[in-house]
């Protein structure tokens, strides 16, 4: 079964980029007008964030936002099959402030946000990076699915380590100079083990890890914004958010990536994961004080 699921996307990563995308826009009416995946979250969340716009106005970002999402899961089809000079076409990125942070001796947290594309920025970053990248990602749960992508990320050089995985193998891959790569505004598995702090206003739990490692390991904090400059061409911007980890407390690094995360949706809205339950937990007393 996996060589057919994989024969079926290789075939698909084949097509020619215009073809792709007049397949997307197919998509996009099926999944935004007929299925309407997620649109009940999606608008939810949009009202959340940006309330002072109107319905009409949210109503655009979000028809951009399921654009945007097709987009991307066939643009990561396409990564079966692309090659570097592809990939070094359609991407171009900042990281200049990283390896400058690299060469002083520092190893880099990359904390950055569910922003499309993750798959350019992902390659991008093992093949321009000078210290060893390693990302850490969540194992899809179909067998078939996890495998490709799995073999399709690590082609350019990233090292890949599964959540699950991370607490067994971190002291290995982390005995030598590294930049590590995490999604931070991931929402924790328990609300009552989390910094909460409002994000756009409204209050939110933020894991804890990201910020408590780069204290623990006093490493250099980098927030990576991603930018859709057109269809299928991007461009990743870097941000110093601490030199010296070990300077601040893991409340305020959460706090200044919520600002740093905050800055870059509103840059550009429709190019973040709304389909996902952002605003899920209701804070409760219980759960601790609200930070910044």
């Amino acid at each position: 079964m996996y060589f057919v699921v994989y024969g079926f996307l290789w075939l698909i990563s084949l097509l020619p980029w215009p073809v792709m995308y007049f397949l997307a826009d197919c998509i996009y009416g099926l999944v935004f007008y007929i299925l309407k995946y997620r649109r009940d979250i999606v608008m939810s969340n949009l009202a959340i964030a940006f309330p002072e716009k109107t319905e009409k106005e949210r109503l655009q970002i979000a028809k951009k936002f399921y654009h945007n999402l097709i987009d991307t899961f066939l643009e990561s089809v396409k990564f079966i099959s692309i090659t570097k000079k592809q990939i070094q076409k359609r991407a171009t990125g900042e990281f200049e402030l990283i390896n400058d942070l690299t060469d002083k001796g520092f190893n880099v947290h990359i904390m950055a946000g569910h922003q499309f594309n993750w798959e350019f920025a992902n390659t991008l970053s093992a093949m321009t990076l000078t210290a060893p990248f390693v990302g850490i990602y969540m194992p899809i749960s179909n067998k078939h699915l996890d495998r490709i992508f799995f073999n399709f990320r690590k082609r350019y050089g990233t090292i890949l380590i599964s959540a699950p995985d991370f607490k067994n193998k971190m002291h290995q891959v982390f005995s030598k100079q590294y930049t590590l790569g995490l999604a931070a505004d991931q929402n924790p598995g328990d609300p009552r083990n989390a910094y909460w702090m409002n994000f756009f206003g409204r209050p939110v739990p933020f894991v804890t890890g990201p910020a408590k490692g780069a204290v623990k390991n006093n490493t250099a904090v980098v927030m990576v914004g991603f930018n859709k400059i057109k269809r299928g061409h991007y461009h990743f911007s870097s941000r110093l958010l601490a030199e010296n980890g070990a300077d601040h407390t893991p409340e305020e690094l959460t706090v200044i990536y919520r600002d740093a995360l905050e800055d870059v949706v509103r840059n550009d809205p429709s190019n973040y994961l709304w389909s996902h339950r952002r605003f899920k937990y209701e804070w409760k007393p219980e759960y601790g004080k609200i930070i910044g």
